[in-house]
């Protein structure tokens, strides 16, 4: 284990005891690094065996391609869940973003997404000012916020499903309808934004600073760095990335709605923890986010599969939710649960 120094410098800390076992990991500390893998490869095998076409490469592709916008809004959220945060306004800055994007495409053209992405960055600063410097727990601060943002979209939407003009649309974002190969565009982009995201968690200082708060910000704060200011940041990624989400969703359903992206905060929460992430933070990341999202895709695919109807998701989600964090959470970090 190592501590970061104001300057940026690891220094070595002693390993702790892991569950009261001192030096190595326990057998189910080691089984559970490779749990999101067993459980993905578990969940293609049942379906494969219901129907072998569902395994086949282009069923695949698809698959992943239509969870384009919920990689990207759970992939924001990981960094604020790394940290030990939560954000629960994702859902309501992709909704706003939607409206907005459809609001100014006929003005702004392809800049129409340089506007989202700055107001979905906003809304995830306003997040992090109110929850470092206020002191405001994550869950409600972000609450507030996605009310804030809730209400300004439908506002600018005047509570109605707003369409975009086919030939604005195609000019401006047309490319990110494509294919390469036959592959989605939207797919490409997304594993790109996945690489981004993951060469900031692994390659970039802030992403180490974001893992060591996860695992005791006490321990930051010692070595003299300004927390706050990477508990913003992650924040702020967050809400960028989750007007980035709105973005897409904006192009692929050419128009927007303060209700466009209901229904895929759960959803999204599921994949960061599913994935290996814990909402205590410091350990898992980007890449397990990206296995939890295909876990999600799969799971919501197989419902069809076995006939269990669309009112019966969000309480799936809402089962494996609470399973998630009762298995995945670290409780030497919580003395007591209120």
């Amino acid at each position: 284990m190592v501590q970061l120094s104001a300057e940026g410098k690891a220094l070595p800390l002693r390993s702790h005891p892991v569950h009261g076992v001192s030096g190595d990991l326990t057998l189910t500390e080691r089984l559970r690094r490779h749990f999101p893998w067993i459980t993905l490869l578990s969940v293609l095998l049942l379906v494969g065996m219901r129907d072998i076409n569902f395994l086949s490469p282009e069923n695949l592709i698809n698959l992943a391609a239509d969870v384009v916008p919920l990689l990207i809004m759970a992939v924001g959220m990981t960094f604020v869940i790394y940290i030990g945060g939560i954000d629960l306004s994702s859902q309501s800055v992709a909704n706003m973003s939607t409206v907005l994007a459809t609001i100014a495409l006929p003005t702004f053209g392809v800049g129409a997404g340089v506007l989202v992405i700055a107001a979905g960055l906003v809304a995830g600063t306003v997040s992090g000012v109110v929850t470092t410097r206020l002191k405001v727990p994550s869950f409600i601060s972000t609450l507030a916020v996605g009310g804030i943002a809730l209400s300004v979209g439908q506002y600018a939407s005047g509570q109605q499903a707003l369409h975009m003009d086919t030939g604005q649309r195609q000019h401006a974002f047309g490319w990110m309808t494509g294919q390469v190969a036959g592959v989605p565009v939207s797919l490409i982009l997304a594993l790109a934004i996945v690489a981004l995201a993951w060469f900031i968690q692994t390659r970039m200082m802030p992403g180490r600073i974001f893992k060591a708060l996860g695992a005791g910000e006490p321990v930051v704060v010692a070595s003299g760095i300004r927390a706050e200011r990477y508990r913003i940041l992650a924040f702020a990624l967050s809400g960028m990335f989750a007007a980035l989400a709105g973005l897409m969703f904006s192009v692929r359903l050419s128009g927007g709605s303060p209700t466009l992206a209901e229904g895929f905060l759960l959803p999204a929460i599921v994949a960061v923890l599913v994935g290996g992430t814990p909402l205590t933070g410091g350990v898992g990341g980007v890449l397990n986010t990206l296995i939890g999202t295909m876990i999600v895709a799969v799971v919501r695919a197989s419902m069809l599969y076995f006939n269990i109807p669309a009112t019966g998701q969000q309480i799936f989600f809402g089962v494996v939710l609470i399973i998630a964090i009762a298995t995945t959470i670290d409780r030497s970090k919580m003395r007591v649960v209120k």
